[in-house]
């Protein structure tokens, strides 16, 4: 069963619980981000800390 529980911070995509886990990341100030959006900014991250090796 999926459960509307928000929308995305950056893409306004709607996330969902299902099954009782979150397809999603709960921030800190309590807003959602979808995974999509996770996983962007996790290798945009990612490339600013090699960018920073360098």
């Amino acid at each position: 069963m999926d459960e509307l529980v928000g929308t995305c911070v950056r893409c306004a995509r709607k996330v969902y619980c299902t099954a009782g886990f979150l397809n999603g990341i709960l921030l800190d100030n309590k807003k959602i981000l979808c995974i999509n959006c996770n996983d962007i900014l996790y290798a945009l991250i990612n490339e600013e800390e090699l960018d920073d090796e360098s």
